[in-house]
């Protein structure tokens, strides 16, 4: 069976578990939420750095696994190539920001992006953007979203709080006929019902997890996998998590097993 090791800092990279769910059999998938350190977007790119790589070494020492997807914007940014370099026969696969079908989609050419302090910062989303500018004329609206995470880890989605957190971010983004939002976080698309009516206007959501089950897919043909039976989950958490959001996100998934590291 193929073995894939998913982590991110809490609960947001089970909504591309969710999106693996529904396009991946034959194999058994580790997820890592290290809830001890949340949020990841808001510590240093060295700390980012060092947690993806301890994280790494315990799914090869104790999983054995052909395959790593880090399911977290902020610490593909700041770890992805280190990784990449240190871990040369492992198929891992980044998230990134979902600019370019932000630019494919939006009709009035303003986009808003959604996404922590780090990922904004950080060059790999600088790079991202500078290519895509140069392809066609649009008008970037991006927020940090400093605290949203932590009322997504804590289930607090829809409370007064987040309503004023997000309506004070998205509101410049009405004043300028956004109509895509970038979800450059896997914890946003679990805001995506408050986003949405707060925007008022049809707008269209853009996170990345469909995205990366079809890639892994894809290469996981080329390397011979038979994408055939059924698909194990096990969830470890290296701190507190809130079950009741797991089994939420994770709607329909008959059996999955939490451990705490």
């Amino acid at each position: 069976m193929l073995k894939i090791g998913v982590f991110d800092s809490g609960l947001g990279g089970l909504t591309v578990v969710k999106a693996l769910q529904e396009v991946i059999k034959g194999a058994e998938l580790f997820y890592i939420a290290d809830t001890k350190n949340a949020p990841y977007g808001e510590k240093t790119s060295e700390q980012i750095l060092q947690f993806s790589l301890d994280i790494t070494q315990h799914f090869i020492e104790i999983h054995q696994i052909d395959v790593l997807i880090v399911a977290c914007n902020t610490a593909t940014s700041a770890a992805i190539k280190t990784l990449r370099e240190s871990y040369p026969k492992l198929i891992i696969i980044g998230t990134e920001p979902g600019i370019k079908p932000a630019i494919e989609q939006t009709k009035s050419g303003n986009i808003g992006v959604l996404a922590t302090p780090a990922t904004l910062q950080g060059d790999k989303y600088q790079q991202l953007v500078n290519t895509l500018f140069m392809q066609k004329d649009i008008t970037l609206f991006e927020q940090a979203c400093p605290g949203l995470v932590e009322q997504i880890e804590k289930g607090e989605t829809e409370t007064l709080k987040t309503k004023e957190m997000l309506q004070a971010w998205l509101q410049p983004m009405k004043e300028n006929a956004v109509d895509t939002i970038v979800l450059g976080c896997t914890h946003y698309p679990l805001a995506s019902k408050i986003i949405k009516e707060l925007m008022e206007e049809e707008v269209n959501l853009i996170h990345t997890g469909e995205a990366i089950a079809k890639h892994l897919l894809s290469l996981g043909e080329k390397e011979g996998h038979i994408n055939e039976g059924g698909l194990e989950i096990t969830l470890h958490t290296t701190d507190k998590i809130d079950l009741e959001s797991v089994k939420n996100i994770l709607e329909g998934i008959e059996s999955i097993k939490v451990i705490t590291l």
